[in-house]
């Protein structure tokens, strides 16, 4: 597989000393520049930035799609591990007694494609995915 090159992505957050703690403390993520209206961190090497933005009256949560028997809430982001990378993050998670949307687990055990799984929010509820696949080559297999 190639070298992938980081992406970027910006993403409302309701309150920044929660994000740092979230992310730079919970994640790991190395905090890059900041401002008081946002926060640079490197989440495995990727920008994301948490921009300050106050809730709106009467705003909903995400969008959910039917996935795999789950209830895949959309939009979300995060990133493709290896593997026991994705195991300590979710024995770290679990730990820190974060709620998960989606439970750590096994999709499409035994399948083209076989990968773990976990989905739970950050602070201002953005949610977030993260996986890593039996065999990285499955990557993007039909």
């Amino acid at each position: 597989m190639a070298t992938l090159t980081p992406f970027h992505i910006a993403f409302p957050v309701d309150d920044l000393p929660a994000a740092r703690a979230f992310y730079g403390e919970l994640l790991g993520c190395e905090e890059g520049r900041s401002s008081d209206h946002w926060i640079d961190f490197s989440l495995f090497g990727h920008q994301i930035v948490a921009h300050y933005k106050p809730k709106a009256e009467g705003e909903t949560g995400p969008h959910h799609n039917p996935v795999d028997g789950h209830d895949v809430p959309v939009p979300h982001f995060g990133v493709v591990l290896e593997m026991p990378e994705w195991e300590a993050l979710a024995e770290k998670l679990k730990a820190a007694n974060v709620k998960f949307v989606i439970e750590p687990y096994i999709r499409f055990k035994g399948q083209v494609g076989e990968q773990a799984t976990m989905f739970f929010f950050d602070p201002a509820g953005n949610a977030l995915e993260f996986k890593a696949f039996a065999d990285m080559s499955q990557i993007f297999a039909k």
